[in-house]
């Protein structure tokens, strides 16, 4: 798990490769992009390019401080991310905590983090904290980790990774540099989901579809998972104009829960982006296979209408989400307006 080891990205790795050959690392770095991209595998990368005795400035992968590194265990090595997380990972049990392990980096955690980095390093005289998922620091946390950046340790590198740079206090991103990680190429999600799952080709690439360029998410979807997505689609599509009972089938099926109400309003606002593009960028369909279907729904469908679905859509999930609403009448309500007139019509 070496800068090596990611790919996809040459864009920020060569930018880091370039940082440490010249010697001119920021002491605090941002890894920025979409979850599951190779961010937190650069993290780490970079922390073994920086400690590595065998290959400097690269990381080895083989000797004993790079594999502490990647499993967790070097010293000179702090991580934070949150209590949850850690228990998710297997780092820490629910009976290490004293309550209910949280969601979030609390300020304790960055105060701990600022003790340790107070003290010299046990292996190395540099040391490396990787801070996971940086956008679940409270505010009250990242004010506290703030002054780390204003102030950071000599010999210290801060790394940052987070998918969501936004949700950051912007005195907090200023003072990193950023390296922005961009969503992988389909062809190369297809390629690791047939050497990792042994999908076949055209399951691969639906997949890695859908997936948006998230390796991770594309790990995670299930290749049943896309008939159920085409079925959802084609229901939807069979809904025209006044065609009730066609309508409440959909409804039926699409609301049968809150989980599948809101399944499916994701499934339909992907579906809708596909026949937005149609017309101009095959290539970039989230669903390739209903590439036909799309077309002939771009043909119906201008761009007010487009737009019309758009914010039926979102007031559907806000709906079921903030207001409690039925998840049945609401995907009722959605086939219903969708195959009708759009306002203003």
């Amino acid at each position: 798990m070496t800068l090596a080891a990611v790919q996809g990205q040459p864009r920020a790795v060569d930018a880091l490769r370039a940082a440490l050959k010249r010697g001119a690392l920021p002491h605090a770095c941002l890894f920025t992009g979409p979850s599951g991209v190779g961010k937190e595998l650069a993290a780490v990368g970079l922390a073994q390019a920086l400690l590595c005795p065998e290959a400097p400035g690269e990381g080895c992968g083989r000797c004993s401080v790079c594999t502490r590194v990647e499993r967790f265990q070097h010293p000179d090595v702090l991580w934070l991310l949150p209590e949850e997380e850690q228990v998710r990972r297997r780092l820490a049990g629910r009976s290490d905590f004293a309550h209910v392990p949280s969601r979030d980096v609390r300020v304790e955690q960055v105060r701990r983090l600022q003790e340790r980095l107070s003290l010299r390093g046990l292996e190395s005289a540099r040391k490396v904290v990787l801070v996971l998922s940086a956008e679940a620091m409270n505010p009250a946390a990242q004010n506290a980790f703030l002054k780390t950046l204003e102030e950071p340790p000599s010999e210290t590198t801060l790394v940052l990774v987070t998918s969501s740079p936004d949700r950051l206090l912007p005195t907090l991103r200023s003072r990193c540099v950023r390296y922005p990680f961009a969503p992988l190429p389909r062809a190369l999600v297809a390629a690791r989901l047939i050497a990792v799952r042994g999908l076949e080709a055209a399951q691969s690439q639906a997949v890695a579809a859908l997936a948006d360029g998230s390796l991770e998410r594309a790990l995670a979807l299930k290749p049943e998972q896309l008939e159920s997505r085409r079925a959802t689609i084609r229901a939807f599509e069979a809904v025209r104009g006044s065609d009730l009972r066609t309508a409440l089938r959909f409804a039926e099926v699409a609301g049968a829960s809150r989980e599948d109400a809101e399944e499916a309003l994701g499934v339909l606002a992907m579906w809708v982006r596909d026949v937005a593009v149609a017309p101009f960028a095959e290539a970039a369909l989230f669903h390739p296979e209903l590439r036909s279907l799309a077309a002939e729904a771009a043909k119906r469908l201008d761009e007010d209408r487009l737009h019309w679905r758009f914010r039926l859509l979102d007031e559907a999930l806000v709906a079921i989400r903030q207001r409690n609403a039925s998840p049945r009448l609401q995907m009722e309500r959605l086939a219903l307006e969708m195959s009708g007139p759009s306002q203003g019509e």
